[in-house]
């Protein structure tokens, strides 16, 4: 995670907020022979104390001894900036980006209790497809879901600190960040937009 304070002055509530919309990380603790991550969604509880998340039964990450400490990684939008873009001198190019570090401790939860997690997850990202109606695991044929949340098991990573990262050129002037910003919103990568989007946000010009 970037140390500049001038990138981690977005407050935890907006963390969270931006963790909860992605709904998708990367789950990293250490190994016995070396560190793990997997790629994983996730549910983020109403609160923020933890978040509810399952594995394949032959993920490493499932076998190790737990409960122990655990990152949950997630990654936003990120672009690529050119120092020419900048319009003054002695520039150097840099990456903007938008993280998440999620930290705490993963437990495994009982298996009785993987059937409600897969329908809140199914449920907090169909939602998101409305007008489509809803996808729910009762639409399966007999036994076929019993069989297939067989080969998952449900974790739950118990939040201990939340730590952002917003690098969005904000230790430049608002000048020189707007020319940037504008040269993004031109890209083709939506990534580029998006950051260009946030950079505007946080100068507070509307890019019209």
């Amino acid at each position: 995670m970037h140390t500049n304070p001038a990138f981690r002055s977005t407050s935890t509530d907006e963390n969270l907020t931006f963790a909860r919309q992605r709904g998708f990380g990367i789950l990293m603790l250490n190994g016995t022979d070396g560190p793990l991550a997997s790629h994983i969604p996730f549910v983020l509880a109403p609160d923020g104390s933890f978040a509810d998340l399952h594995l394949t039964r032959s993920n490493p990450i499932a076998r190790a001894v737990l409960p122990g400490p655990a990152l949950l990684a997630v990654s936003g939008p990120d672009a690529y900036v050119s120092p020419d873009w900048y319009g003054t001198p002695d520039q150097v190019p840099t990456w903007n980006y938008v993280a998440v570090h999620l930290r705490g401790t993963l437990m495994a939860l009982e298996f009785e209790e993987m059937k409600d997690h897969v329908d809140a997850l199914s449920a907090e990202h169909e939602g998101r497809l409305l007008p489509k109606k809803p996808w729910h695991s009762d639409k399966m044929g007999e036994g076929v879901m019993a069989r297939m949340m067989r080969m998952i098991l449900p974790f739950r990573l118990v939040i201990a600190s939340v730590e952002g990262t917003w690098k969005l050129n904000q230790n430049k002037t608002i000048e020189v960040r707007d020319r940037a910003a504008k040269v993004l919103a031109g890209q083709a990568d939506p990534g580029a937009q998006a950051i260009a989007a946030l950079m505007r946000e946080q100068t507070g010009e509307t890019g019209e």
